[in-house]
């Protein structure tokens, strides 16, 4: 599967807000007495609990008596969920912290002084801005050096607020796909409250009109890629029998400008228990373009196809002889990056290579294959960009990263490292394979963000704008360790904290985990995080458990399916050594998730509820007898595993917290968060446990956004509630000791 393909499907719920990285360190003094009577206690704790999926023979408690809250607009579901936003904001809105958190959070995230991040086309900046005057925000454009300047000039391209004013719709931006070198045809994503699916709709830079006559496709999942001004490829739902069981398009097509998207032709189809197929453009180096297709029978395993095209007419799809688990990525002087997460041809599970696009071309073969770059054990690509000299790639060696650019001889590739700041994240921003200007960002938990611009022609860097202070660091730390899980494993972790706090064990703690689908958590600058949460004498932590790419694609890959109990326990290891530490103890220990990072909390509080006073719950999966048959979730059975396979089943039910609820249990107060428009994680998962937890007598609080999709808000206002509310209650449960 291509990358941007995984990244559509996949993204990232409740972005992770973290904050910075000064001094990491592996030594662990050895545990005191107490700290050894408590660890003991603790694993006497989990000994006692089972991991065997509870049976329910009491009315209330059948999966059956719960699937009308599957009904995403049903009118008894959402009279549970009224009923239960209704208990939860009574609660939080009436602390006083809440308004104030609210107010900070509204004024950070609506501040003029956010860093503009841009992409850089035709020597113009373009950016995504939203503010208080800009709710649903704004599409701009810059010349770089008025944009390099202290007072940028700013031109409008698209006022969605405006858009959405004028037609009557609650219209959510998810981004554009122009044509160059012009740039002037784009076509705009337009979500009705944050959903994945979205409208297309074909848009006149130069002009700054809508396209009459021009591409517009009706609300869908799916792909559209330009291949010329009068030709685009696209997967969407065409119709009965074209989407698979995931959700996703299963059908590509050519569609010619001037004719009904019921002519266009029909490239090739996937198949009905595919992820998707997906069509794009390959652009290469000299500018043109070739259809590329992407099969995807899994998540992690995919096909992909050239599809030449003579005289106009597409000819038979021609396979890449690539592995099934790789990315194929840009191509850079003539040759094709790809990075394969499986062992091939003499290279590593891991490894970035490249070979020749042309080679390919002629026979469909791939001959030669050279070696990009190769992590050890302690390293791994946290990503890269083409420009039109280097190939810029973040590389990290134990969480933490640094810059290199990359080049090409003709035989052979070279690296050198870049002069960024260290130890903490540097990460390849907006690159453009037609320019030498490129963007860079490097940040830590301490140290605000700082966008650099970088010419990789001249190898120069510049710093382009940075972020203020938005909370008082300077008496602050963070600090690396690592955790010994069951099986031996280090997992590293962080922790951010005031210098002069005590380690008595008091002290409120949040852990942040996600541990799935190869993405890694990075140090990063977060002010919300800092001004509500460290300010106000929290610690937080955040865990690099397997199950993310923090080491490359072994570490995920180890914690796939029925080996994920192994992720679980890698937090729980966190979790024992922040207790063994005296950073905190389970009465001041909360921890938060959201998507799989959702599934991660279900499991912590229902495994391990001896160990936690406050569970934050996002946009979760927690029924994993049924995800797969509820929205998207039908495309990570590589992740998890089949529920309609007897092995993999057997091994769900054990870990699937809807099925592991006990009425005798003694679980904290769980916030569940969640939006009733997430098309992509079922708003039932929330809905379903905590009404089973209502059966059982349970106390939880619960918050479903009616718009914002997967992220559970659509625009900042929205975003700075929910911050405040979640704020509002880690301070009740962890500071007060509620």
């Amino acid at each position: 599967m291509t990358r941007l393909m995984k990244t559509f499907m996949l993204g990232t719920a409740l972005s992770v807000t973290g904050l910075a990285v000064t001094a990491c360190s592996q030594a662990e003094n050895a545990a005191d007495k107490a700290a050894d009577t408590m660890a003991d206690t603790m694993k006497d704790t989990a000994q006692k609990m089972t991991r065997k999926a509870m049976t329910y023979d009491t009315p209330g408690q059948t999966n059956d008596d719960h699937l009308y809250l599957e009904e995403v607009l049903g009118e008894k579901a959402l009279a549970e969920v009224n009923g239960w936003n209704s208990r939860t904001l009574d609660r939080l809105t009436a602390d006083p912290r809440f308004e104030t958190m609210q107010a900070d959070a509204l004024e950070i995230l609506n501040s003029k002084d956010k860093i503009p991040y841009v992409s850089y086309r035709g020597g113009e900046v373009h950016n995504f801005w939203q503010d208080a005057n800009s709710v649903r925000g704004i599409w701009r454009k810059s010349t770089l050096d008025s944009y390099l300047s202290d007072n940028t000039a700013w031109e409008t391209v698209i006022d969605f607020d405006k858009l959405a004013a004028d037609e009557g719709k609650n219209w959510v931006y998810k981004g554009n796909t122009c044509l160059s070198p012009s740039y002037e045809h784009c076509i705009v994503n337009l979500s009705d409250g944050g959903k994945d699916a979205v409208v297309r709709r074909e848009f006149n830079t130069k002009t700054k009109t809508w396209v009459e006559d021009g591409f517009v496709t009706e609300e869908s999942k799916g792909t559209m890629s330009w291949v010329d001004e009068d030709h685009v490829v696209i997967g969407v739902d065409f119709g009965d029998g074209t989407m698979t069981d995931s959700g996703y398009p299963m059908v590509a097509k050519l569609w010619t400008r001037g004719t009904p998207l019921s002519e266009a032709v029909e490239l090739g189809r996937g198949e009905q228990a595919d992820v998707g197929y997906w069509p794009g453009a390959f652009e290469m180096a000299d500018g043109s373009r070739e259809i590329v297709i992407s099969r995807s029978m899994t998540f992690y395993d995919s096909k992909t196809f050239w599809v030449p095209v003579e005289d106009g007419v597409p000819q038979t799809p021609v396979m890449f002889p690539i592995p099934e688990k790789s990315g194929l990525g840009s191509e850079f002087k003539g040759q094709v990056l790809l990075s394969v997460n499986e062992d091939w041809r003499g290279f590593k599970n891991g490894d970035l290579v490249s070979f020749a696009m042309a080679d390919f071309m002629d026979d469909g073969k791939i001959e030669n294959v050279t070696l990009v770059y190769s992590p050890d054990a302690k390293s791994s690509m946290n990503g890269y960009g083409v420009t039109k000299s280097k190939v810029l790639m973040s590389i990290s060696t134990d969480v933490v990263s640094r810059a290199y650019a990359f080049d090409f001889d003709g035989e052979k590739w070279t690296r050198e490292a870049l002069d960024f700041p260290e130890n903490g994240s540097v990460s390849i921003g907006a690159t453009n394979d037609k320019e030498d200007v490129a963007f860079i960002s490097s940040e830590s938990f301490l140290t605000p963000d700082t966008l650099w611009t970088f010419n990789t022609d001249t190898m120069e860097k510049a710093a382009a704008k940075s972020l203020p202070s938005w909370f008082d660091a300077s008496s602050m730390v963070a600090e690396q360790f690592f955790a010994t899980s069951t099986d031996g494993t280090q997992v590293p972790y962080f922790v951010v904290h005031d210098k002069d706090i005590k380690m008595d064990g008091t002290n409120p703690t949040l852990l942040y985990g996600y541990g799935g689908f190869e993405i890694s958590l990075n140090p990063s600058y977060s002010a919300t995080r800092g001004k509500l949460w460290l300010e106000n004498g929290g610690v937080y932590v955040l865990a690099n458990i397997r199950g993310g790419g923090e080491y490359g694609p072994k570490w995920h890959q180890a914690g796939l399916k029925t080996e994920r109990q192994k992720i679980y326990d890698d937090f729980i290891a966190v979790a024992e050594s922040l207790i063994e530490k005296d950073i905190t103890s389970p009465k001041h220990l909360g921890i938060e998730g959201g998507s799989n990072g959702g599934l991660l909390m279900g499991v912590m509080f229902t495994q391990r509820p001896d160990l936690f006073n406050a569970v934050i719950c996002a946009v979760p999966l927690l029924d994993m007898l049924r995800y797969h048959k509820l929205l998207a979730g039908a495309s990570w059975v590589g992740e998890y595993g089949d529920p309609d396979i007897a092995e993999e089943r057997a091994f769900l039910e054990t870990i699937s917290p809807y099925h592991n609820i006990d009425p005798d249990a003694d679980y904290p107060e769980v916030f569940f968060v969640t939006s009733t428009k997430d098309d992509r994680v079922h708003p039932a998962h929330a809905r379903k446990v905590a009404k089973r937890m209502e059966d059982q007598g349970h106390d939880f609080l619960y918050y479903e956004n009616i718009d914002g999709g997967h992220s559970a808000a659509a625009n900042l206002k929205e975003t700075a509630k929910r911050l405040a509310l979640q704020h509002t209650y880690l301070m009740q449960k962890l500071k007060d000791g509620e």
